[in-house]
């Protein structure tokens, strides 16, 4: 993954990135008690924000370090937040540690071990809650598909859950926030697993 490119994109276009929380997160985490969560390309931290004023405690990571300022400078002093630059293979994570780990619009690279998906699904406590939001590749043309699958594991990691996995919600829906500018993503595949046991 590139952090310079990340950077230069916030620099750029930070001001179009809503300060809103996904509503994807809102709905399917509310009811959930809190604990400790991972949130994943926290990108400015709005997602970040709202599970530490709704009492979870959160580690929040992202490749850019532009982010990652902006989303500090916007959090009170006394916020349950940790801000953490880097990526999945970067960071050294605790072994199911988080009661909840949320990706919204994560480009997971293709590997052949599936490295970084692995420390995803890995970073899930027993009994925690794995929250995964992605573009349905659906949306694109059929060029833009073809590289995203090239290049990026697909939206639906369904088929990477191993027995011990619940899957509680997995749908395709009508995206609930703004598509960016200049992209036509209308829906979203929304993941919801919990590990067992």
């Amino acid at each position: 993954m590139d952090a310079p490119r990340w950077d230069q994109m916030y620099r750029t276009h930070g001001d179009l990135i809503s300060e809103n929380p996904n509503a994807t997160l809102v709905a399917e985490v509310r009811d959930l008690r809190p604990g400790h969560a991972l949130d994943v390309g926290c990108g400015h931290g709005a997602d970040a924000r709202w599970m530490a004023e709704h009492g979870w405690d959160v580690t929040a990571i992202d490749l850019s370090g532009v982010a990652l300022t902006r989303a500090a400078a916007r959090t009170e002093a006394d916020a349950r937040v940790t801000w953490r630059q880097g990526d999945l293979l970067s960071i050294d994570l605790p072994h199911q540690a988080f009661d909840l780990v949320s990706a919204h619009y994560l480009p997971l690279p293709r590997s052949e071990d599936h490295a970084s998906l692995r420390r995803l699904l890995d970073a899930v406590a027993v009994g925690g809650t794995l929250l995964v939001v992605n573009h349905d590749l659906a949306d694109l043309s059929p060029e833009t598909r073809r590289a995203a699958e090239d290049h990026y594991l697909t939206p639906d990691i369904i088929a990477f859950l191993r027995p011990g996995w619940t899957v509680e919600v997995h749908e395709r829906r009508p995206r609930t926030n703004p598509a960016p500018a200049g992209t036509k993503h209308t829906h979203d595949i929304v993941l919801r697993a919990r590990r067992g046991r």
